[in-house]
């Protein structure tokens, strides 16, 4: 049993997340590209990420002391039994080093196996997303709920384009070729983080890519199911955490949309 104020947790996370998200900001104001490095290809880190993940280490470490982190820069090496917290200090970073939102940073809390917490503040629009276990989920103090449309073909989707992992860029491909023909349209901002918000809020029907991260999708997978959605991996089952690929849409366009994956990532592959 999680036995900790969650409600009381998520909005102290909030003003940690504000606090490192006015850095970020800042920091923005006079960046230059002399300050990234190169991860991978199209793979990059700024001082920013680095010293914002500091932050947030720093900041949530005195929310729950002991707890462990999962971290996308690295820079905790605390592992905790029981609660550990998943963090993208900059989610977009390629679009913050051009000064192009969205970008934005993405907290969960897991509790042994299961994500209980999730924060995500976009930088941008300075919109929060957030919930909690047993909590409806919210932005910026209102209730928000995913979308009520039923179909694929009246739906707008958001995908993300592989930086380096293009084993399943034939299908990746096919399935943009068919949201094209058979959406409302589909779009690429450049944070996973905030394209799982949009869903959870309602501005996508649903979103799906490869090549993920944990700290790409905690948080906002886990939002997109406490406002009434749905999440899995590319194979329709629950491993969208650590699997590396996922599929988060509202309910009604769920079963179609999971089926249209399935024939052109896995079906279409195989054959």
């Amino acid at each position: 049993m999680c036995d900790i104020n969650l409600e009381e947790i998520c909005h102290e996370v909030m003003e940690v997340a504000r606090s490192t998200g006015d850095f970020i900001l800042s920091e923005r104001e006079k960046f230059s590209a002399s300050a990234v490095a190169a991860k991978g290809k199209h793979n990059f880190v700024t001082h920013v990420d680095t010293a914002a993940e500091k932050m947030l280490v720093a900041g949530l470490g005195k929310l729950l002391p002991g707890s462990g982190f999962i971290a996308e820069e690295g820079t905790a090496d605390q592992s905790g039994e029981d609660y550990q917290w998943i963090i993208d200090p900059v989610d977009g970073t390629t679009n913050y080093i051009h000064g192009l939102p969205p970008f934005a940073i993405s907290i969960a809390l897991k509790h042994h196996e299961e994500i209980i917490l999730g924060v995500i503040y976009e930088l941008g629009f300075k919109e929060f997303f957030y919930a909690w276990k047993g909590s409806k989920a919210y932005m910026d103090g209102r209730e928000i709920q995913v979308s009520q449309t039923s179909w694929v073909s009246d739906s707008l989707i958001a995908t993300g384009f592989p930086y380096t992992y293009f084993e399943h860029l034939d299908g990746f491909m096919d399935s943009v070729n068919y949201f094209m023909q058979n959406s409302h349209g589909l779009r690429r901002l450049g944070s996973a983080a905030t394209d799982l918000a949009y869903v959870a809020c309602g501005r996508f029907e649903a979103f799906y890519e490869y090549g993920l991260n944990p700290w790409d999708v905690a948080a906002g997978a886990f939002i997109i199911q406490q406002a009434g959605g749905k999440a899995c991996d590319f194979y329709g089952n629950e491993d969208w955490l650590f699997g590396g690929t996922i599929i988060a849409t509202n309910e009604a366009v769920s079963d179609e949309f999971r089926s249209i994956i399935k024939k052109i990532f896995i079906d279409g592959q195989a054959g």
